[in-house]
């Protein structure tokens, strides 16, 4: 039998245990502190754009090909906003050249973009404990993040992950693992940037159908996101932007369906990046995007009916209409995305992000609405991020 000698220790141990810090609950989420976005600054109408596809390529295409003009009056696209000025897309130019433009305007708009997220989520650049850059129009090694924290005045020992390659479902998948991170340590503050210059990879020489739907459909465009772990201090002003806190981040999801690999994503050549997609994507939105939300949603304990609001990635008109066919979703449902799309073009990675800027700045996510970040990407893969209105 113990002695009270013997039991000392363990009281002691017990004791200390017991009044060290805890470990927050399974129900203390991540939370998006703040999302804004960045264009460039040359705006082009579709109109000037069609009109230089018209004078670049028609002598080159069959009647057939020619045809395919139309689809800048289908786009849905009114305005997009490109680095460059439109008549520099006339030349040819090698992949050197415009990698270079590329990490010239890569810098300087995620600069923009992420110091506007760091003042509305009330920070200041020192606080930002990790980087998550997504991109996959251009290539820098060193990465843009490095870039960026010299310019930055991020802390030295900032953590930082570039992510490369994975296209329209960039923006949702770098809000996943931002969130991944601050679960892993939830004293964390995370910064989100997405950023594609998708025309610098424009091919001036390549009469391929994909590549002139791409020129009528791809536009330049950044956005940043602040996200914080459960535990992560922030001061007592905040910004004016969206407010701290403003979405719980409640889980997410990564699908790669096999055997996919021809869906989209880039051909790679001494002239650079050559746009793959497929003209099925659109049926492969009806078929497979359905089953594989109900499913995530079910394993979170919630449905499709209960689901307040998607915000998903406007990859084209056919895109949206095929989103609302198979999930039973009125047009109006995905208003921003349209909106989005109207007005900037489909960015790729960030695109689903200036959707969620919309969506919040509209008020249309309240305390207690459950919301799917939802994008479809190379792989072909789906990034799916459920969301809850947060309790101010």
């Amino acid at each position: 039998m113990p002695t009270a000698n013997d039991s000392a220790p363990q009281l002691e141990e017990s004791t200390r245990v017991l009044t060290a810090p805890r470990a927050p609950s399974p129900a203390a989420h991540p939370h998006l502190a703040s999302v804004a976005t960045a264009l460039p600054a040359n705006t082009v109408p579709q109109s000037a754009t069609r009109a230089l596809a018209a004078h670049m390529f028609e002598e080159g295409l069959d009647p057939d090909d020619r045809r395919l003009l139309a689809v800048f009056e289908s786009s849905g696209i009114e305005t997009r906003h490109f680095c460059m000025p439109l008549e520099w897309y006339a030349q040819v130019r090698t992949f050197g050249e415009m990698n270079a433009r590329y990490l010239e305007h890569a810098v300087a708009l995620a600069l923009e973009v992420s110091s506007r997220a760091i003042e509305r989520a009330g920070l200041s650049p020192a606080d930002v404990d990790h980087v998550v850059f997504v991109s996959s129009t251009g290539l820098a090694t060193p990465s843009v993040d490095a870039r960026l924290a010299n310019l930055a005045a991020f802390r030295s020992d900032v953590r930082r992950t570039p992510i490369w390659g994975l296209g329209c479902a960039g923006g949702a998948s770098g809000l996943a693992r931002a969130r991944d991170f601050a679960l892993a340590d939830p004293s964390a503050r995370v910064l989100l940037v997405a950023l594609e210059l998708c025309s610098l990879t424009f091919q001036r020489r390549d009469l391929d159908r994909r590549n002139l739907v791409a020129a009528a459909l791809f536009a330049d465009g950044a956005a940043a996101a602040i996200i914080l772990g459960a535990e992560a201090r922030v001061p007592a002003a905040n910004g004016s932007g969206s407010g701290a806190r403003a979405l719980e981040l409640v889980a997410s999801r990564s699908m790669l369906w096999p055997d996919t690999l021809d869906v989209m994503g880039w051909d790679v050549d001494e002239r650079g990046l050559h746009v793959i997609f497929s003209r099925d994507i659109p049926t492969i939105v009806r078929d497979w995007v359905r089953p594989n939300l109900d499913s995530f949603l079910a394993a979170n304990g919630t449905s499709l009916e209960q689901l307040g609001h998607v915000v998903a990635h406007p990859g084209g008109p056919k895109v949206l209409a095929a989103y609302a066919e198979a999930l039973g979703l009125p047009p109006i449902a995905f208003r921003h995305a349209r909106d989005v799309l109207r007005e900037c073009g489909n960015m790729s990675s960030p695109t689903c992000l200036f959707v969620l800027e919309r969506a919040l700045a509209a008020g249309d996510i309240r305390p207690g609405d459950s919301a799917v970040l939802a994008a479809l990407g190379p792989g072909f893969s789906s990034e799916l991020v459920l969301m809850r209105g947060a309790e101010m």
